[in-house]
């Protein structure tokens, strides 16, 4: 019980210190209202982590937490897929991702290309002429 309560209190120590630490490294005052508004109410969530213990609410909120992070994640992902797909960025380079290049198929004159276990060795290329 005692480990819990230096720890809880140590976690609040350590979160002061590192908010008057960011308080005093932005420049301006413009921002600072709003850090301030932010490590309040962080600073309320650490507060109220042995109450939320005690209720057994705290598996619930990290419940919640971790489905609303991974449905933002997924959504990333699909966002990132439909740019991928419009961009159609193998249309533009001219090349079919599942048709890959085996050796032998270049198109520079006077190359040989050489596979051995896994390596491809590239042998004699001539620049110029």
């Amino acid at each position: 019980m005692l480990e819990e309560i230096y720890g809880w209190i140590q976690n609040i120590s350590v979160y002061l210190i590192v908010m008057a630490a960011v308080m005093h490294a932005i420049p301006g005052k413009d921002y600072g209202k709003y850090i301030r508004f932010f490590s309040g109410l962080v600073l309320i969530l650490l507060l109220s982590t042995p109450l939320l213990k005690l209720a057994g609410m705290e598996d619930t909120f990290r419940t919640i937490y971790k489905s609303r992070e991974y449905e933002m994640e997924r959504q990333e992902i699909e966002r990132a897929e439909e740019i991928y797909e419009q961009s159609d960025i193998f249309g533009f380079i001219g090349e079919d991702p599942s048709e890959g290049e085996t050796a032998g198929d270049s198109n520079v004159p006077g190359e040989e290309v050489v596979q051995e276990e896994g390596r491809i060795k590239v042998e004699d290329i001539e620049i110029g002429e």
